[in-house]
């Protein structure tokens, strides 16, 4: 399985874009073939940072998901509503365990 964390500063003035645009990605990759789950979520302490949580089930689930016209469409808006530098961080997960 393989996680990915994005972490994206979002300008206070284009707020709304950035929230149609992330609720957008957000719909279209949970319907992706590959895609265990795919959160798009904001920061309860800033709520000009976004935060995505994406699962996929191998990594051909995550390079459709990077290749598909949906995403590369998003990521052409990012430069509109960002506010910063986006990260993004990827993790190859072995086992997993529900705690509660």
């Amino acid at each position: 399985m393989i996680l990915q964390y994005a972490i994206i500063p979002v300008d206070p003035d284009s707020r709304e874009e950035a929230i149609e645009a992330l609720t957008e990605l957000g719909e279209r990759s949970r319907a992706e073939e590959g895609v265990v789950d795919y959160r798009v979520t904001t920061d309860v302490d800033d709520e000009h940072t976004v935060r995505i949580i994406e699962q996929y089930e191998d990594e051909a689930g995550v390079e459709a998901h990077m290749t598909s016209d949906h995403f590369e469409a998003f990521q052409g808006k990012v430069p509109g509503f960002a506010g910063g530098e986006v990260e993004l961080y990827k993790y190859e997960v072995a086992d997993s365990t529900q705690l509660m």
